[in-house]
């Protein structure tokens, strides 16, 4: 199994899916299951009881986990693959199509 070289508010596209070329931010990711939660992406219907925080219930849309397979970061409008370096003894991750540092 690869790392998850993507991280927590990265810019990312869909490649693949339902929801093939938009784009999001980065919610959440879950190491366990190789998945990650995209802002507006791989949208869903859920039921909800009403609870206190959610006083009215009924019909809630929100985002489903989406594969990390099937997202690849943005970088200058073009999606690219990461790839990590080491400058000044610290590692950094890099855009493979530019070679450009990118944290």
């Amino acid at each position: 199994m690869s790392a998850i070289k993507i991280k927590k508010g990265d810019l990312v596209k869909v490649i693949a899916g339902k929801d093939k070329d938009k784009e999001g931010k980065v919610i959440a990711i879950n190491r366990k299951n190789n998945t990650a939660i995209v802002e507006g992406i791989n949208m869903v219907s859920k039921h909800m009881k009403p609870s206190m925080a959610n006083q009215q219930g009924g019909i809630v849309s929100q985002e489903a986990p989406i594969d990390i397979s099937n997202i690849m970061y943005v970088h200058n409008g073009k999606a690219t693959r990461l790839g990590y370096k080491v400058e000044d003894g610290k590692k950094v991750r890099i855009a493979k199509s530019t070679g450009e540092v990118i944290d």
